[in-house]
């Protein structure tokens, strides 16, 4: 794992076992120890069955390991109640996905907006999603539905709704994965200008290796285990 000065994530020894039938444990997860610098871009880079969206899925609090603690900004996930997980994760946390999710019948501002009042935003929600909005160069299309945008503007709308409530860690699954390599690297250098001019972190899975480059914390997963990492 790497030694990081003030990590915004520590994941030791984590292990995720699921029951098969006949009494037998299948281990997506081995023991993993990763951790992710606070304000800067984590890659989990993997093939398909690697374990990678398991284990994001421990770190954003919406799974729990089999063994193992995970610690988020100074506290330890694994023994927090179901209702202060939920808590964390509607209030310090953002989840961005391969498929955008976004409310068809909403306009790209509507989405924004609909996030900020899920999460009790309480501030100028109108101000705020705008903001967003700006942030990843949509600004000049937050009236257009998402049937009217690209798949890289959906995304990058779900991106601004992620980052609406301020939270302090974005977790996104292959959000590039149904992206053509142009429209991908334009998704990756927002989350980068985004760390570096907000000050949020991410946590990024891939299977694609043209990103290993740019994570500025990236760990490999095979089989379970983490096989690299710089």
């Amino acid at each position: 794992m790497l030694k990081l000065e003030d990590p915004i994530l520590v994941a030791e020894g984590i292990k995720r076992g699921f029951p098969l039938p006949g009494g037998e444990t299948f281990f997506a997860l081995k023991g993993v120890d990763i951790a992710a610098p606070r304000g800067k871009l984590t890659i989990l880079k993997g093939k398909s069955g690697s374990g990678k969206t398991t284990l994001m899925n421990i770190l954003g609090a919406l799974d729990l390991p089999t063994e193992g603690t995970v610690q988020f900004d100074g506290r330890e996930l694994t023994t927090m109640s179901e209702k202060e997980r939920t808590k964390l994760r509607r209030y310090e946390i953002g989840f961005v996905f391969q498929s955008v999710a976004l409310i068809p019948i909403m306009t790209a501002f509507e989405n924004v907006d609909y996030a900020l009042r899920l999460g009790g935003y309480k501030g100028d929600r109108r101000e705020r999603a705008m903001e967003c909005l700006e942030m990843v160069g949509l600004a000049g299309r937050s009236s257009h539905m998402p049937a009217e945008m690209s798949g890289g503007e959906q995304q990058r709308v779900a991106i601004a709704r992620a980052i609406a409530h301020r939270p302090k860690l974005i977790f996104a699954d292959e959000p590039t994965g149904e992206l053509d390599t142009n429209t991908a690297i334009t998704v990756v250098k927002i989350f980068k200008d985004l760390c570096a001019s907000q000050g949020v972190s991410f946590v990024m899975t891939t299977h694609d290796t043209g990103f290993m480059e740019i994570g500025d914390a990236v760990y490999e997963l095979e089989g379970g285990e983490v096989i690299s990492e710089h």
